[in-house]
């Protein structure tokens, strides 16, 4: 095979500016995050990063175009998380009707929302035009995975249109909204309200 010339970069190792260019983008993020938290999504704005971080704001045009391009990011790399403990969760927990495959459900992402409390400050108090995309592309993939959870167990009948699940969908995400505009960790009783709907709904479809 071909041997490295004197100098060159060893194979699968960024180059010292491409380090550099990650390590920025990660400050970048990580302070969005962090101001989220501390300043709600109005406090968190570019200059506001460039102060924490320490990076000039010219600089940050550099990676992101705008602020919604940090906020897609930002959001997207929470999706993919939340899609995985999902996907994990699904398989690792054996439920026995509807009504437990909905609470494990629900509850991981009222734990994930507690959890991480920049998402809920970006997913519910600052969803820009930008966000609703990705926030429109993942509802659509879980609802569809959720459906085909549903009628491989058996707890809705197998001719269930897909459109039911995304209904309960929709009719979940207004109620998380309302939850955690109720309450910063969630309003208790509105989670238990949505469970409630949701199971009562998605029960008139049972086989």
């Amino acid at each position: 095979m071909f041997e490295n010339k004197a100098g060159s970069q060893p194979s699968g190792r960024p180059a010292p500016v491409q380090r550099r260019g990650v390590e920025r983008v990660r400050a970048i993020l990580e302070a969005a995050e962090v101001l989220l938290c501390e300043q709600g999504y109005e406090g968190s704005t570019l200059k506001a990063i460039g102060e924490r971080t320490g990076i000039p704001q010219a600089s940050i045009y550099h990676y992101f175009g705008d602020r919604n391009q940090v906020d897609v990011e930002l959001a997207r790399r929470h999706v993919h998380e939340l899609d995985i403990r999902i996907i994990a969760a699904l398989e690792r927990r054996v439920s026995k009707n509807l009504n437990q495959a909905i609470v494990v459900y629900v509850d991981l992402l009222l734990t994930y929302f507690r959890e991480f409390p920049a998402f809920v400050e970006l997913w519910y108090f600052g969803r820009s035009p930008a966000v609703a995309e990705v926030a429109q592309a993942f509802d659509e993939a879980q609802a569809e995975l959720f459906w085909r959870y549903l009628i491989d167990r058996n707890f809705i009948g197998a001719d269930t249109p897909r459109l039911v699940v995304e209904l309960a969908f929709e009719a979940g995400n207004k109620l998380f909204d309302a939850a955690f505009r109720r309450s910063r960790s969630g309003d208790e009783l509105t989670i238990a309200e949505t469970k409630r709907l949701i199971n009562a709904y998605l029960s008139t479809y049972a086989p």
